[in-house]
């Protein structure tokens, strides 16, 4: 007997990756870790409901409706990650002075500054113009990639700042603050990887066949296959650490429900 699986690599990570972020979700919630990382929660949800809008509302819209959804949410999305990545900092170096925090923050955002202005082209700001609904979801499109950038700049950045300085400050390697700063990071990094390959092929292959441009496509498929699969360890990853607890967690809940059974004790004896 023969099984025959008709199911593309597309499909196959799109299906392990929704189920993942649920399980992800799941964890956050019966774990008590939403009250700590609201904003990491609160994408987790965007991604969660970004992913379920483009697979089931992909060619079931008008192109232009369908793009004023996925567009506003990338928009949000966006946004949503730079104030993550507040959240990390603020707990990663929460022992830090304010001329240090202060430091700091100008160094990340002069080198993500630098990488945005660098990478990618930058339209023409004197032809700009907003009269038309597909003008203004182009202009959306444009600030949220140019949105999406900065942030895996500053994740990479952070990153690296929180491994190496992180201990210092509170956030050790068995931190949960760290843990996700090192999943961000490493899905950032391959992001932008997968960004830089594709616009290197791009700007140096012209195709002379439908063989060729058949072969450019596959590459770029194998490149977004290749990212999703990232992301997709980055969420397991997400998943196992945030189950554990941080060290000294158990044992400080213990202390605290042994000292009013104690007192307790105490009255009852007197």
């Amino acid at each position: 007997m023969h099984f025959n699986f008709h199911f593309t690599a597309v499909q196959v990570l799109w299906t392990l990756t929704f189920a993942a972020l649920l399980v992800l979700l799941v964890v956050l919630l019966g774990r008590d870790r939403i009250r700590r990382f609201p904003w990491f929660t609160t994408g987790i949800v965007l991604v969660t409901l970004r992913l379920l809008v483009n697979r089931l509302l992909h060619d079931r819209l008008p192109p232009i409706t369908m793009g004023e959804v996925a567009i506003s949410l990338a928009l949000i999305s966006a946004l949503v990650s730079i104030i993550i990545l507040v959240e990390m900092a603020r707990h990663a170096f929460r022992r830090a002075s304010a001329r240090a925090w202060i430091a700091g923050t100008l160094a990340l955002l002069l080198i993500a500054a630098l990488v945005v202005w660098k990478w990618g082209p930058w339209p023409n700001l004197r032809v700009l113009a907003f009269d038309t609904l597909i003008a203004k979801l182009q202009f959306m499109q444009f600030v949220s990639v140019k949105l999406g950038l900065l942030t895996d700049v500053l994740s990479i950045c952070l990153g690296v700042l929180v491994v190496a300085a992180g201990r210092r400050y509170g956030a050790g390697w068995r931190s949960h603050v760290q843990r996700i700063m090192i999943g961000l990071s490493t899905a950032s990094l391959a992001q932008l990887a997968a960004q830089g390959i594709w616009q290197t092929i791009a700007r140096h292959t012209i195709p002379h066949s439908q063989t060729e441009y058949d072969r450019v496509i596959g590459i770029q498929e194998k490149l977004l296959n290749t990212n999703s699969a990232v992301y997709l360890l980055v969420v397991i990853w997400w998943i196992v650490c945030l189950w554990i607890d941080e060290p000294g967690a158990t044992g400080d809940r213990t202390i605290a429900e042994i000292a009013p059974a104690s007192s307790a004790t105490e009255v009852g004896e007197a």
